[in-house]
Parts: C-alpha cells; sequence; structure tokens
C-alpha cells in the first residue's frame, strides 16, 4: 500500500534541536497557534480600547488590563506554538542565555523601557489621561504608554514621544494625579499708593465669577497676597484653584486670569506702574500743582486715570473662551466682546 504523501511531509524532519526534532507539521501547527494569539490579543486590545473611551472614571484600570491581557496572550502563544513545534523550552537556556550577552552588549536601553513600561502601567503613578510636565519642560496629556514609549499630546495637537525610562527615573510633574484639581500663583503689580483691600476686592471678584475657577470650600479657597516690593511697584500674587479641566491648560489658565485682572484694575482706577521719574513742579509763572499743568496745556494724572478705567471688562478674552473646550483639539469658541465671524 502506496504511503500517503501528506502524512510524510507533516512527518518529514526540519532540523533537530538537542533531543526533539521539528517537523513540517509541527511548524506549521506552530505557527497556527502563535498567528491566532497575536490575532486574539489584537482583538482583546481593541475591545478594551473601545471600552476604555466610554468609561471616563475607570479609563487607567482598563488600560492595565489591556496591556497585561494583550501580552499575556502573546506570551502564551509564542510557548504553546513552540510546544507544539516540539522544541524543549528546557533546551532554551543556551538562548537565553546568549540573549543575556546580546543585553549586556546593547539591548540595556530597550530592556530599561521595557521594564519601566510595566513598572507605569501596574503602579499607576503616570497613567493614560493625566497631565504630566517633562523635566526639559514639555507638558501634554498621556494618550498611550507603549512597550518601549510614552506618548503624549501637547495642547499644540503635536506629540511628544518620551522614552518610559525617563517618566520612571527623571523628576516628572504629574499634575492631575488622582484627577484632583491644583493651585497655581498668578503674579502681578499695581503702583505704589494703591488701596491694598481694594485691589484684592476686585482681582477675587474677577477670579471667582470665572467659570474656570473651583468654588471656595473649607480648606481651598482664592487668595491675594502682597508678596514684596519692585522698584516702582507692589507685588502681588494672585492664588487660586483652577478646575481639573482648566489645569491641562497651564498656558492658558495664566493667560487667562492676567487678562481678568488687567480688566479688574483697570475697570477699577487702579493704576499699573511702568518705569518712571518723578519731577515736581513747584512753581510755574506763579502757578503751582493742576493750574501749572493746565498752563502747559497738560492733562492731569486723574484725568488719564479716569479715561482708563472705561476700559469694558467683557473685552475678549481669547485665553478664558479657549478654557471652556471640553477638548483641547476641538474649534476654539468665540471670546466674549469679540466681533462675530463673518
Amino acid at each position: 500500500m502506496a504511503e500517503n504523501p501528506l502524512r510524510t511531509l507533516d512527518s518529514f524532519e526540519l532540523l533537530k534541536l538537542g533531543k526533539a526534532s521539528v517537523t513540517v507539521g509541527g511548524m506549521a501547527a506552530g505557527v497556527l497557534i502563535v498567528v491566532a494569539a497575536i490575532v486574539a490579543a489584537r482583538l482583546t486590545s481593541a475591545g478594551l480600547r473601545r471600552l476604555r473611551e466610554r468609561a471616563a472614571g475607570s479609563a487607567a484600570s482598563l488600560y492595565a488590563i489591556e496591556k497585561v491581557a494583550t501580552y499575556g496572550l502573546v506570551i502564551i502563544g509564542v510557548m504553546a506554538g513552540l510546544s507544539t513545534m516540539g522544541v524543549d523550552l528546557t533546551s532554551l537556556t543556551v538562548f537565553a542565555g546568549a540573549l543575556g550577552v546580546g543585553v549586556g552588549l546593547g539591548l540595556q536601553g530597550i530592556i530599561k523601557d521595557f521594564a519601566s513600561g510595566v513598572s507605569l502601567v501596574f503602579e499607576r503613578l503616570v497613567a493614560v489621561g493625566d497631565f504630566v510636565e517633562l523635566p526639559n519642560g514639555g507638558r501634554g496629556v498621556v494618550h498611550e504608554i507603549g512597550a518601549r514609549a510614552t506618548r503624549i499630546r501637547t495642547n499644540d495637537s503635536t506629540d511628544i514621544i518620551v522614552p518610559n525610562s525617563v517618566l520612571v527615573n527623571d523628576q516628572v510633574v504629574n499634575w492631575t494625579l488622582r484627577g484632583t484639581n491644583r493651585r497655581i500663583r498668578v503674579p502681578f503689580v499695581t503702583a505704589f499708593g494703591a488701596d491694598k483691600e481694594k485691589v484684592r476686592e476686585v482681582v477675587l471678584k474677577a477670579a471667582k465669577t470665572a467659570p474656570f475657577t473651583s468654588p471656595d470650600d473649607a480648606s481651598r479657597r482664592a487668595q491675594v497676597w502682597l508678596v514684596g516690593y519692585g522698584e516702582h511697584a507692589l507685588k502681588f500674587e494672585l492664588i487660586v484653584w483652577p478646575t481639573v479641566e482648566a489645569v491641562r491648560r497651564p498656558a492658558a489658565i495664566f493667560a487667562a486670569y492676567t487678562w481678568l485682572i488687567d480688566d479688574a484694575l483697570r475697570g477699577a482706577g487702579i493704576e499699573i506702574p511702568y518705569p518712571q521719574r518723578d519731577i515736581r513742579l513747584r512753581g510755574l509763572f506763579g502757578e503751582e500743582g493742576e493750574d501749572a499743568l493746565t498752563s502747559l496745556r497738560l492733562e492731569p494724572a486723574a484725568r488719564r486715570r479716569k479715561a482708563a478705567a472705561r476700559v469694558k471688562s467683557g473685552s475678549s478674552n481669547d485665553a478664558a473662551a479657549d478654557l471652556e473646550r471640553q477638548d483641547p483639539e476641538e474649534a476654539p469658541k468665540p471670546a466674549p466682546g469679540s466681533p462675530p465671524k463673518t
């Protein structure tokens, strides 16, 4: 009876590893198992990713589950495929030793980044959705933690690719760790002699009426501090707690509060200083003070302050409009007081 050629091909020995032999049939079955594991890993990752996008509260936990499931299925598939091929896994110790030599020669960085990525997934000190600030000053939202690198999307819609070891070994600021808001300090100055209580009142009123300021509570409240004296000015700081969404856009939040402070000070007639030299005019043709200025046809300072106080408080604060966006990548809303687009 003639021998079946398919069975002969199936049992044909390709190579021999120690006491184990790898046949064509074993090789084909092993490859199919590995391919099936990779497909299953990708389908699992896609399903968990869609679930993570809908579940905002548990996104970080689902991301960790997604990575563990993906890596686990691939590793199990590879080991099962090798076993099906007829490879004795204990015989791979020689290969592992050779791999260790390769790591010692040039793969330390890759292994270090991979181990750091696993640490990030499990420790969750930096998780997907967090707003972080890197040692070089780069800032953005963590969009993906990969096997070797992390992708960070800035507010300018550019991606920063950061090795995982940088996030583990260097000092990284996580602005939204555990989903809480943070206190910021916005510096500003006024002229010497300004009414400090009035400065505090108008600046706090402007800050608290902003939609991106968190309401005061027992432990977190907006404040105005007098922090020092400049060469031409009193130095103040607005101490304020923005909302979590606003904290993710630090440049816009500082610009928005600075705009509000300037409007508030000008609206209250509080002078904003600039480098100057005072010349006292004691007398001019027998006249002093405002009479002397009138003789020279110069406008009194009080009249200039009144003109400055007529600045509208609802001017076009583009940074404040930018903070009202739910998604930094959506089109900016028109600022209050800005002319409509045609």
